[in-house]
This record gives C-alpha cells, structure tokens and sequence, in this order.
C-alpha cells in the first residue's frame, strides 16, 4: 500500500490567517456595542462559522447568520486584498516536493471556502486539487464529513490518506474519516492520545508522511 493523498487543515496548518479573522471579529462586536476578547477567539479556533457567529451575537452583534457572515468575510476580504498568501515556514518547499511527487492534496477547513482557494491558489499549480470549507459541508468538524467529502473528491481510499491538522477538532474530524493524522504547533494544545505522529511544520516532508502509511 501506498500514500494516495494528503489533506491539509488551513489556518494554522498552511498559513496563519487567524489574527486577521481576530481583527475582523473584533471589528465588527464593537460596530455593534460589544466586545471580541482574545478567549473568544481561543474558543472558536477549530470549530465551526456557526459557533463564531453564535458567540458573536452573544458579544452583541444582533444580525441574521447570513449577513453576520457575510459582514464577517467582507473585512477579512478586505484585510487579506493588499497581502500575498505566506505560507508557513517550512510548508513551501513541502508543497513543491507533494507536485514532484504529483501526490494529490486538498484544504479541508471549517473556515470560508473562497479565503481557504486563495491560499490553494498560490500554491504550485496542480498541488490542492480539491477545497472543502463551509459551503461544502453540513456538518463541521470534528464530524468526519469534511475529510470523507474530501476523499470522495479525490476518490481515495480515505485508509490510506494522511491529514495534516493543529486543533484537537480537526484531528477528531480525520481520524473518524478513517485516516492518520500529524499534528503540527498551533494555538491549541492538542492532547497526546490524538493523532498518529507529531511534527514541526519545517520537518514535513513527502518522506516523513508517507512513513504513516504501511
């Protein structure tokens, strides 16, 4: 058996876009009287846009879930129109190595879809041949669906496939789809009986991955 497929989470795993959403978060509880505190944003890391717009509202931003949404995305759209994408140390030249190998590889992220194709876009052509976010999903992870949808895309056997995530519910979300899971830093202390082998982003490598499968 061999690797048929590697799957990245996005923020924090690819790049680190989280203080702009923070920013945006902020920006738009205190255009409405609130307050968007740092544990705020510690508490939504990995989940769902459903619980960021949920605790938005409780920080007082008193609007529908789609144009919460859509004001929420607007700034980080805004925010993110004058940066080019950086991935995070390390994740490049793993990017190039995955497009000699021609390894197929998708975003799998409970984040938004059009901010987490950007980051695919910027990486070498063919690399992420799929982009699973909110509007692919119903249910977020730590649910398995995202990864599941994911292998289906690429038609994978999901057994033989290696995730690469930095949040206890992404790692959830993959290991309930069935396959094994590094774990990178992130924000989020994720606890040592999760995932299959941890790594610093800048020890990645084609190598190191397909170790994981047998």
């Amino acid at each position: 058996m061999s690797l048929q497929a590697i799957f990245f989470d996005h923020d924090g795993t690819l790049v680190d876009t989280e203080p702009v959403w923070a920013a945006a978060k902020a920006e738009l509880a205190a255009e409405h009287g609130g307050v968007w505190t740092e544990q705020d944003t510690l508490d939504c890391l990995g989940l769902s846009m459903k619980f960021t717009l949920d605790r938005l509202r409780e920080r007082g931003v008193d609007l529908p879930d789609s144009e919460m949404n859509d004001a929420l995305v607007a700034k980080v759209h805004s925010a993110l129109a004058t940066q080019s994408v950086e991935f995070l140390p390390g994740i490049a030249p793993l990017l190039e190595q995955i497009a000699r190998a021609d390894i197929p590889a998708a975003v799998v992220t409970n984040a938004t879809t059009a901010i987490a194709q950007r980051t695919a876009n910027a990486a070498p052509a063919g690399v992420f041949r799929a982009v699973i976010g909110n509007e692919q999903t119903t249910h977020p992870k730590p649910d398995p669906q995202p990864y599941l949808l994911a292998a289906q895309k690429l038609d994978v056997d999901p057994a033989l496939c290696v995730a690469i995530e930095d949040s206890p519910s992404g790692v959830r979300s993959a290991s309930a789809a069935g396959m094994r899971v590094i774990v990178v830093p992130g924000e989020l202390q994720v606890p040592d009986e999760l995932g299959d082998a941890r790594f610093k982003h800048e020890e990645l490598s084609v190598e190191a991955i397909s170790a994981l499968i047998p």
